[in-house]
Parts: C-alpha cells; structure tokens; sequence
C-alpha cells in the first residue's frame, strides 16, 4: 500500500471541520491535504459530500506523486507502472525530446509487461502529440498506429476507465463521433469522476457540433483536476469550443490565457488568428501569427477529423 488517507474531525457548536491528508506511506510525505467547513443540518448528507470531495482530490494528487516518484527512480530499475508514469512526466513538458522520451518510456512499459494496457494507450498519445506538434511522423499514419495502440490497450483492459477515455480521443480524431461518445461514457460509468473522461466527452461534443455542451462538460473536467498536467491542451479546447459557438472575443481571451501559460504550443496561435480575423482584425492577427514558435508554420490539419489541428 503506497498511499494512506488519513482524517481528524473537529466539532464547534453546530459546525464542523474535516481535514483530509493523503499520505505517501514510504516516506511519510503529505501529498496532499484539504479542510472541509459543514453545518451539521443534515449529517448524512455532509458525509456525503465529504466523501465525494475527498475521492474527486485525491485522485490527481495521486497522479502527480506517482510521477515525481517514477523520476526519484533510476532508469533501470524502473518497473513497467514507473515507466510508464516517467513518460507521463516527459509528455507533459510539451517539447519534442521530452516527447520522444515519453515514447520511449512507454515503449518500456510495453517491453516490461506486454499486457499493460496503459502503456499502450500512453505511446498512442506520445505519438500523436510527435506527429501533430513536432512533425516527428506523418500524421495520417500516426493517427491510424494510435486507434489501434488505444484499442489494444482497451482489449487487455476493458475496465480501465483512463483506456477508454484515451480511445474516445482518438476516435473522435477520425471523426466516429458516436464511438468516441460512447466511449467516453464507458469510462464515465466505470469512474464517474474521472476527469480524463469528461475531457474526451468534450471533444466529443465540441467536434461533433455541440460546442455548447462540450464546454460545460469541459468546465467539468478542469473543475475535477484544475492542475492537469494537460492544461495546455484543455485550454485549446476551450478556445476552439468558443470559436465554434461564434463568440470570438471569449476564444481570443481564451487563446491568450493559453498563449501566456504555454507559449512553446502552437495551436492557440493559429485560433488567435482564426478569431482575431473572424472580427475583421486582420493585421493583428497576423502579428499575433509571426510571433509564434516556428513551429507553428507546420501543417498539422488532416481530412480524417478536425482534432488534428488542437
């Protein structure tokens, strides 16, 4: 047992306090640690409340502390669960040598254990997001390799929630907006707090003509792990949802956030310039084009589903 949830309780008057820890039990390190202020009118209900809070936090908490322990690791002693969240770490810098050792960390996983279905869903990504931001394979072939890396790693485990939520994704880049959506609830229906899921049944809906509802379910998944290592590509999402529902300013407010968070991504750029030149700025939007990264001037669109362009 790696991790141990601990709690204290404190009563004044009809006023309660509960403090949760989560604690990394090799080393006694708090991972994380959150207070909860109820009234006591309906006990039951704030137990509930309580424990449903707690089980939303405590999941990215636990996501982060596996990566930085998998880095703590030397290379070759890592286990196939390590590697596989040392390549989490790596893709989650947003450069092409991290990526491309994000690749080979899941690679292996693979190799440690050839029925670890994370591993698969995990170099899917890392080639996808090789192929589409840094040009590092053609991206038609990336994107068929990466349904079926998604699909392996869902047939060796149909029960995890994170491979269903990872095949939706990509579905949805070959425009099966149905399958991707019922994928997605799949994964919903396994973990119903799963922020990775709602995050693909945004996606889903945004892609799919309903960029209205995808961003309230998007809104939903930052709400459940405001600190994703992903945000960069939640954001996007966002800008293109606003995009598509016509309203230009909120996605130029939205690219910018982007933009300033992440300035190494490309895509915000090219969604500044879309909606900067949807309201007749055109000029601004082609200075806000010649300072992004180099990067950017690599075509990154495909026939076979507008995701590949976020």
């Amino acid at each position: 047992m790696r991790y141990v949830l601990e709690g204290s309780l404190r009563k004044s008057g009809n006023r309660i306090r509960v403090t949760a820890q989560l604690v990394e039990a090799e080393t006694g390190k708090h991972v994380w640690a959150e207070p909860y202020d109820r009234g006591l009118g309906d006990i039951f209900a704030v137990q509930d409340e309580i424990a449903d809070a707690v089980s939303i936090a405590d999941a990215p908490a636990i996501d982060q502390a596996e990566r930085q322990h998998a880095m703590r690791k030397p290379p070759e002693n890592l286990d196939a669960w390590a590697a596989y969240h040392r390549g989490l770490w790596h893709l989650s810098k947003i450069s092409s040598p991290d990526n491309a050792l994000a690749e080979e960390f899941f690679q292996r996983a693979i190799d440690l254990d050839p029925n670890f279905s994370r591993g698969y869903s995990g170099l899917a990504v890392a080639q996808h997001t090789g192929a589409r931001l840094f040009g590092a394979r053609d991206l038609i072939e990336a994107q068929k390799s990466c349904q079926r890396l998604a699909q392996r790693a869902v047939a060796l485990d149909p029960a995890d929630a994170e491979t269903r939520a990872c095949l939706a994704t990509f579905l949805v880049n070959r425009g099966d907006f149905d399958g991707a959506r019922t994928e997605a609830e799949r994964a919903l229906a396994i973990s119903p707090n799963l922020a990775r899921a709602y995050e693909a049944l945004a996606m889903t809906l945004i892609f799919g003509g309903r960029p209205k509802d995808g961003l309230a379910v998007l809104e939903r998944s930052i709400r459940l792990d405001p600190s994703c290592p992903e945000m960069w590509a939640l954001l996007n999402l966002a800008t293109v949802g606003l995009y598509f529902c016509g309203d230009y300013e909120a996605a130029i407010a939205a690219a910018r956030r982007g933009i300033r968070s992440f300035p190494e991504y490309p895509t915000p750029y090219r969604w500044l310039a879309a909606a900067l030149g949807q309201l007749g700025r055109i000029e601004g939007g082609a200075r806000k084009s010649c300072r992004a990264p180099s990067s950017l001037v690599r075509p990154t669109c495909s026939p076979e589903g507008a995701l590949a362009t976020t």
